[in-house]
């Protein structure tokens, strides 16, 4: 099974290049972040993926995720849901009997911090929640929050800066502790320090390497003990963000996927 996520910033000025990837990369799950579109604004090719059950959930020009299935993994279509802390068109769940599913676009936080960390503290909780429920959880998306200093190049890092800040970080590890998950990435490559999944939009900085890992794929352990492979796809398209691309070995197949 092949997951992938990248935070698009615009479907619809990277359409071609969303196509153009997804007929490369093949993937059987697809999260999106940033679509910046309302589901009639979504381009028509895009909007019913002729091998996908699809989700849009947006809004116009602004924030929003699409979350897609690839039909041969699944025979009926999928229940999609959105936590009760979804807001600004943040997050939407695929439910697959015990599995779950989400792309999720964590709030930036530079015009509203404490919106942030309340969006935190309910990924925690509901994280959480799924695990004392005895479900497998699969959580995508741009987190806006880098783990550690490791994730940030040196060039960038600043103790205050948001997605860097102790605060953010603590509530994101809870998250992450809580909901019994694995950093897919970083547990496949624990010691690169040069491993970024966006870049400031100025100064050549992506060629450069001058970066942050803000985008992540989250697993409980019952599925990431299938990950052969996480890879950054550092020269897909023309987003601030680069595409995380996750595999998992054939055998796992549980709740049909």
């Amino acid at each position: 099974m092949k997951i992938a996520t990248w935070n698009v910033n615009g479907i619809r000025a990277r359409q071609a290049q969303v196509l153009e990837w997804i007929q490369h990369e093949q993937p059987d799950v697809i999260c999106l972040q940033e679509i910046k579109a309302s589901r009639d604004q979504v381009p028509e090719p895009l909007l019913q993926l002729p091998d996908y059950w699809c989700c849009w959930h947006g809004e116009r020009a602004y924030s929003g995720v699409g979350l897609h299935i690839r039909r041969e993994r699944i025979q009926e279509p999928p229940q999609f849901e959105h936590p009760d802390f979804d807001f600004e068109t943040r997050i939407v769940i695929a439910r697959l009997g015990k599995l779950l599913i989400g792309s999720v676009y964590v709030p930036n936080g530079g015009k509203d911090y404490a919106a942030k960390l309340r969006f935190l503290e309910s990924m925690e909780r509901y994280a959480r929640g799924c695990r004392e429920q005895g479900l497998d959880l699969i959580l995508c998306g741009d987190m806006n929050v880098t783990r550690t200093d490791q994730d940030v190049h040196p060039k960038e890092r600043k103790p205050d800066a948001i997605g860097q800040r102790p605060d953010e970080r603590g509530l994101f590890e809870r998250f992450i502790a809580g909901g019994g998950l694995i950093d897919l990435g970083r547990t496949l490559d624990p010691d690169n320090d040069q491993l970024f999944t966006w870049w400031p939009p100025w100064r050549n900085m992506r060629q450069k390497n001058i970066g942050w890992r803000l985008d992540y794929i989250f697993a409980g352990q019952p599925v990431a003990d299938h990950i052969t492979k996480c890879s950054v796809l550092t020269q897909t398209g023309t987003s601030d963000h680069a595409p995380v691309v996750a595999e998992l070995a054939g055998d796992y197949q549980r709740n049909d996927l």
